[in-house]
């Protein structure tokens, strides 16, 4: 009896394409936004406080479009990972874990972080009170760092199983530094280390997504 291989047309295989770069842009531009408001905006200091307050005062809303277009972007290219074949992060599990990591960006935006420790300018110094909406931003970010972490883990274990070890170390390299980042930076009350080992830890885990898109982009097959 012949197999019957099913073959996708060529405008989905280049939907699927154009989504797996837009994933891969997501990082880029994430940083580049989160970057440049926190070296312009006053009273913003990277060691003191996390990119989520920037969606706070009369520029929030760039912070909070920030969180909402990177969700969305990843959200696309967990769909388009679903669409064809690639090699590392699977037909399911990590296109889900992708597709929670956007969704958990696109809840970070909507669900504003609070106010702190002097930003935005009149803030009162301190930790401050925790609104619910503070509450359900800290749930959110859970959801998305919790996502990218299993991810990379996912990622690691499948580049293993294909016999590229350089891959399967980088993706579990990735996933243990972005974890261990994230539970110093809980167990150390927004001590400044911490905090710019966790900016550094977004950015490794930014750069990761946009690698592995990258990668499966090229080789996807209808």
């Amino acid at each position: 009896m012949t197999e019957v291989i099913a073959v996708r047309p060529a405008d989905e295989v280049r939907t699927a394409r154009a989504l797996l770069a837009g994933g891969a842009l997501a990082g880029p531009l994430w940083v580049a936004v989160a970057l440049s408001q926190g070296l312009t905006r006053t009273g913003f200091d990277f060691r003191r406080h996390p990119v989520s307050v920037l969606s706070n005062g009369d520029l929030g809303w760039l912070q909070i479009g920030n969180f909402v277009l990177a969700g969305l972007l990843c959200v696309g290219a967990a769909w388009a990972l679903r669409r064809v074949l690639h090699p590392g992060l699977g037909p399911v599990g990590g296109p889900w874990l992708l597709g929670q990591y956007g969704v958990g960006l696109v809840l970070s935006g909507i669900f504003v972080a609070d106010p702190l420790d002097g930003f935005p300018a009149g803030t009162p110094r301190g930790a401050g009170e925790v609104s619910w909406h503070g509450l359900a931003h800290f749930g959110a970010g859970a959801v998305a760092f919790t996502a990218l972490i299993a991810a990379c883990l996912v990622a690691a274990r499948r580049f293993a199983r294909r016999g590229e070890r350089g891959w399967a170390a980088y993706s579990a390299a990735t996933g243990v530094f972005f974890g261990a980042a994230w539970l110093a930076l809980i167990g150390s009350a927004g001590r400044p280390v911490a905090m710019i080992l966790f900016g550094l830890a977004v950015a490794a885990g930014w750069t990761w997504v946009s690698v592995t898109l990258l990668r499966a982009r090229r080789e996807a097959v209808g």
